[in-house]
């Protein structure tokens, strides 16, 4: 990860204040949570889930969660690590309700662009393709390391696994990936955080 930069740090403050107000019974601070979050968890929910729709229920619900469950929260673990391990169970419990497939939803979001006659955006068409193929663990592994940046340790804190085991599924995975890509893409190597 970057060298924190003073403003996040002072945001991290802040954020460890609101936290200590709404534990002690504030929650309209928590709406400052939100703020702050919402928009990598609600990324996260899409590329998890796949549709807009389903990431602003997922997303809110998750959300929703954090509050009943903020008296929990303790600072073994950044309050974003811990979000995103709501996140994680909860779209897990989502992908496995709608009972279908990776590939059906893929499906019919190419339906979707088909009646739209609307292009994907280059970047999100990238990762979708990225996507495609890997099984629920690689792309929450993926998404994590690569896209969101967390380290194996906070990983292996979101998904319940040791973190030797998450480090050897990215390496796994970043193989994987870039063998595909001296097959036949180009867009596979810049992704991936180098180990470390």
């Amino acid at each position: 990860m970057t060298t924190r930069e003073p403003s996040k740090e002072r945001a991290d403050i802040d954020i460890q204040s609101i936290v200590e107000q709404v534990q002690s019974g504030d929650t309209h601070d928590y709406a400052e949570i939100i703020r702050c979050f919402q928009k990598q968890i609600y990324i996260y929910c899409y590329y998890m889930l796949g549709t807009k729709e389903e990431a602003e229920d997922a997303s809110q619900d998750i959300f929703i969660k954090g509050l009943e469950n903020i008296h929990k929260f303790s600072y073994t673990v950044s309050l974003s690590a811990w979000l995103y391990k709501i996140a994680h169970h909860h779209c897990i419990d989502v992908i496995k309700a709608k009972n279908r497939g990776y590939k059906f939803w893929l499906s019919v979001k190419r339906e979707q662009v088909k009646q739209t006659q609307a292009p994907i955006p280059e970047y999100d068409e990238m990762v979708h393709r990225l996507l495609e193929n890997l099984h629920v663990d690689e792309k929450r592994i993926l998404l994590l390391r690569s896209i969101e940046e967390y380290s194996f340790e906070e990983i292996s804190e979101i998904m319940d696994m040791k973190p030797a085991t998450i480090r050897k599924k990215y390496e796994r995975l970043r193989k994987k990936l870039i063998k595909e890509n001296k097959l036949g893409g180009g867009f596979y190597e810049h992704s991936f955080k180098a180990e470390g």
